[in-house]
């Protein structure tokens, strides 16, 4: 099966995904700037994957056109919404650095931030199904973890490795 993985911004948890898994995605599609040097290093050096620079914000045509039918589409800090006819016509996970299943309020941009601003004792992270509804698709898997006393840093760090962590155990069932 072929691995898309989308990304907004370093690409960095894709690298670190990747190597534990010891597979790269086939495509990685980026929608920042044609710009390498802001890209993780890892992702460029390894030669494993195809880098392709869509538009900011791409149109269903490009998504489809880049996204094979038959892949298994992971998205991991893409700062768009995928349209929802892609959503129909791919196979498309979103990790989201929010505990939506106990703080529904969480959904959309930015949930570590906010969940650090409100106090929360807990945060965590998902993996779910992209659907039309912006991080309302079905939960495949969650984690869970104390972020109260933490610095909005480590609030940051250690969801992004509670968020790696679930990668490699969903693509570890899903490609391997």
């Amino acid at each position: 099966m072929k691995w898309v993985a989308l990304f907004s911004q370093t690409g960095s948890e894709i690298h670190q995904v990747s190597e534990e898994l010891g597979r790269y995605p086939d495509i990685i599609l980026c929608n920042k700037k044609d710009d390498f040097d802001s890209i993780n290093k890892g992702l460029i050096d390894s030669r494993k994957s195809i880098v392709i620079f869509t538009s900011a914000k791409p149109t269903v045509d490009e998504y489809l056109t880049y996204i094979p039918e038959d892949a298994l589409v992971t998205m991991h800090g893409w700062l768009r919404i995928v349209p929802g006819e892609v959503c129909q016509k791919r196979n498309i996970y979103n990790g989201h650095p929010g505990l939506i299943t106990t703080y529904p309020e969480l959904k959309g941009k930015d949930p570590q931030e906010r969940a650090f601003k409100a106090g929360m004792e807990y945060g965590g992270c998902v993996i779910h199904k992209a659907v039309a509804e912006v991080d309302a698709g079905a939960i495949l898997s969650e984690a869970t973890i104390p972020i109260g006393g933490l610095t909005l840093d480590e609030v940051y760090t250690t969801l992004h490795k509670v968020s790696v962590n679930l990668w490699i155990d969903f693509l570890k069932s899903k490609l391997l």
